[in-house]
Parts: C-alpha cells; structure tokens; sequence
C-alpha cells in the first residue's frame, strides 16, 4: 500500500501530483473566477479571496523570524499577491502537551507583533493541546480572507493597453511571450538560513530568513500597472513557480544567470549542499510578470521599498521555447525543471 512521503508537502512536481490525484479529486467544483482546481495561492469565491496555510517549520525559532511571523507573512502575501488587500486572519493552534508556554507566548506574540506591522488583525482562532509526541511541539494553521485591491482594476487597464488580459485576477495563467519577469530581492535566503541553524552549518551568521509580510510592496507595484501575475516563491523556490507560470500559461521563459540576486553566502552554502538556490524556498520575496513597456517602472517602485531594493529584472516569457530556459554566466543554455520537491524539508 502506497505511502505519505516528505515530498508529497514540499511543494514540485510530486506534491502537484499527490494533490491532483488524491486531495483535489475528492472536492466538488466551484464555479468562481479562481477556483480551487487552478491551484493558485488563493481562491475567489463570490468576490472574496480567500487563502488557508499550514506550517510546520523546524525548528520554531531561527535566525530572521519564527514560526509566528512566518504564518502572518506567508498567508498574508498568498492574498496580496493575487491582487487582494488582505483584511483579516484566522489562527489555529495545535499544541504538544509539555511544550513550555513561555515557547506559546513568545510564538503568540511575534504573531501579534507582524499581524500589526503589516495592517491585517487575527479575527478569529482555536487552540488544541494533543498528547506528548503527536505533533512537534506546535502546528499553526492561519487563513485569511482579503477583498480586490483597489488599484487591481487600474493595474490591469494599463496592462491592457499593451496587450490582452484574459484574466480579472494576478492568476498563474497570465503570462504571455514578451512579458518581463522581475523578482524583488534576493532568493534562497530563508531556505539557507533554516537549514543552516537546524544542521549547525554556520552559514546563518551571515544569511537571514527573508520572512515580510508584502502586502504594502505590492499595493504599491499595483500603483505603477502593467502587471499580470504574481507569485509568493515559496516552497519549490523559484523554479517551481516559473515552470508553474510555463505549464499554466503555456509559454516559455528565458532567464539570465547573471541578473538573478543571489547573496554570495547562499551561492557558497548551496555548492556545498549541492542544492540549486532556484529551488529553495522564500518567505519575503515576490516574482512578477508584467508588460514589457511597464518593467522599468515597477522596478523602480521595487527598488524604493525596503523589501525590494535587490529587486531585478530576470528575464522575459517566450514562444520561443516550452521550457523554463536560463542563459548561464559561462555562456551556455540549461533547462531549469520544476524540483521535485524542496530540497530543504519543514521551513514552513
């Protein structure tokens, strides 16, 4: 009998599989704008977008943030990013009975702390305590339900000056040849950082998880138009989300080496590794497609933020190819494939 493995969760082809094949399957279908068979970071339902999010990072604390700030930021930016203002969350609790509750409030109050800093208050919740050894000291599940942003319609319109939008919402399926792909720092950075710290590798003396809420940079790229998607790259890193965007919008991407913001830190922990810093997951980036005509302009936006001053244009989407295509710094061609799951388990 087939099992539950590690990679079934960890975002890449084997969790899009598993979640096709044995989660989604099961559900009845919605007629709304984003459903859940589309697989975006959030679903619409009747106008409202609405998101859920499970973490269960090891360790709970780490260098950059902690479990709490993680699930504000990281279900926070799954609304923002479809072109929603996130309005509230939910946050439920699940506790190991010994857990030191000194551990709880501390955990509560950096929830509360990124909660505040970001504009979005915890509505509602639960609590449940299980015995010892049936959860990892703690599991926290947030939701949060957001409203259409109220410069999405002024966003698109520019857009759409420039080319067809087929869609109402920054949904994966909305990148077309010739859009521009621009991420708004440098990534790899919480991924390096847990995995550091949990394994004692030192590297986390000098990266940082990138944990931030983004919802203010994103209100703010909305402002300047042109954009058509949007993408939180979290588990699966960068590659999954782009061959995402390849496989649901069919189109190709070509990408260059050279202009992809990597710290020096990361680059050396992953050679190490031998893990690819493309597929490591993010807390506190974001990936945009846009109009061409429009990129220099949100760049410039991205690079005013405090989250987005390593922002950079990486590439452009192309019909010139089906695959996910990154011009190397040696001056050679590599397919980037979707990970098969994320090389760096339990960092959310």
């Amino acid at each position: 009998m087939a099992k539950v493995l590690m990679n079934h969760g960890a975002g890449g082809e084997t969790m899009q599989d598993f979640l096709s094949k044995h989660i989604v399957s099961h559900f009845s279908k919605m007629n709304s704008d984003v459903p859940l068979a589309s697989l975006d970071d959030s679903a619409v339902v009747d106008g409202i977008v609405f998101t859920t999010d499970g973490h269960t990072v090891k360790p709970l604390f780490f260098p950059g943030g902690d479990i709490g700030s993680l699930s504000v930021a990281g279900t926070v930016n799954d609304i923002a990013v479809m072109g929603a203002r996130p309005l509230a969350l939910s946050c439920a609790v699940i506790l190991e009975e010994g857990l030191d509750i000194d551990v709880v409030d501390k955990v509560m109050m950096s929830i509360g702390r990124t909660s505040a800093a970001c504009g979005v208050p915890v509505a509602t919740g639960d609590t449940k305590v299980v015995e010892s050894g049936a959860v990892d000291k703690m599991v926290i599940v947030t939701s949060a339900i957001g409203k259409r942003s109220s410069y999405t319609d002024h966003n698109l319109s520019v857009a759409s000056q420039y080319r067809n939008v087929d869609s109402k919402w920054l949904t994966d399926d909305n990148v077309r040849d010739g859009d521009a792909i621009i991420v708004s720092g440098t990534l790899g950075d919480h991924g390096v950082s847990l995995l550091s710290f949990r394994e004692g590798y030192g590297f986390e003396s000098t990266v940082k998880s990138d944990i931030a809420p983004l919802n203010g940079l994103i209100e703010d790229v909305l402002k300047a138009g042109g954009t058509v998607a949007m993408k939180d790259p979290t588990r699966g890193g960068l590659a999954n989300t782009l061959n995402e965007w390849s496989s649901k919008s069919k189109v190709g991407i070509e990408l260059n080496e050279n202009d992809i913001p990597l710290k020096d830190a990361v680059v050396n922990a992953c050679d190490l590794l031998g893990i690819d810093p493309l597929s490591i997951g993010n807390e506190g980036k974001v990936v945009i497609a846009c109009v061409p005509d429009t990129a220099d302009d949100i760049l410039k936006v991205l690079k005013a933020h405090p989250y987005g001053k390593d922002a950079n244009i990486i590439g452009y989407a192309t019909s010139r190819t089906k695959n996910v295509v990154m011009r190397t710094s040696v001056g050679g061609r590599r397919i980037i494939e979707p990970p098969i799951g994320d090389p760096v388990p339990r960092i959310c």
